[in-house]
């Protein structure tokens, strides 16, 4: 049976790392999915993804999907443990879309999970814990994030909430919130 897991938490916390580890115990092949856009200019983001890369098992495979991924969802078999870093990375790809095609969008992921054979594990971003953005694309990133990450974790079998130190199993601790509006 396919599982589905999130892990979410603000910068620095440790989502990737515990992401990581849930994969490895997983014992399916793990396909790292990368969301981030390499920029060769940018050297801080090139040290950032290798960073990711060195912690990475040489057995993993990785896959560079910057705009696809319920593509690469829907292709995953039974063997195959999607970890997927991370949902901020690829709503930021995407942020350009309009409003009506980034709910299809976000809409044809969700689907992409009734139908995958993997297992999935998403790392996915808190950025609503701070203050509000002053601009509005700033806005509007938290806003897409936040949706997105509630709706994966309405659908998830377990929720982690990474911060501290510790990651937080959120689906043992937590009550459900009501399903959100499909916006």
């Amino acid at each position: 049976m396919t599982k589905i897991i999130l892990v979410t938490g603000p910068a620095r916390s440790g989502k990737s790392e515990w992401a990581e580890t849930l994969a490895a115990d997983s014992g399916k092949q793990v396909i790292y999915v990368a969301t981030g856009l390499v920029d060769e200019a940018d050297l801080e983001w090139v040290r950032r993804l290798e960073q990711h890369r060195n912690r990475r098992p040489v057995n993993w495979k990785t896959l560079e999907v910057p705009i696809e991924l319920p593509k690469v969802v829907r292709a995953g078999q039974p063997s195959d443990c999607l970890l997927i870093d991370s949902l901020g990375t690829w709503t930021a790809n995407l942020l350009e879309q309009e409003a009506a095609v980034w709910a299809t969008t976000q809409q044809d992921l969700l689907a992409s999970l009734k139908s995958t054979a993997a297992d999935v594990i998403f790392v996915g971003e808190e950025t609503g814990w701070g203050v509000v953005p002053a601009y509005p694309a700033g806005r509007l990133f938290r806003d897409r994030l936040g949706t997105l990450v509630r709706h994966i974790g309405a659908i998830a079998d377990t929720v982690y909430l990474a911060t501290g130190g510790y990651a937080l199993n959120l689906s043992a601790l937590g009550t459900p919130l009501p399903p959100a509006a499909k916006n």
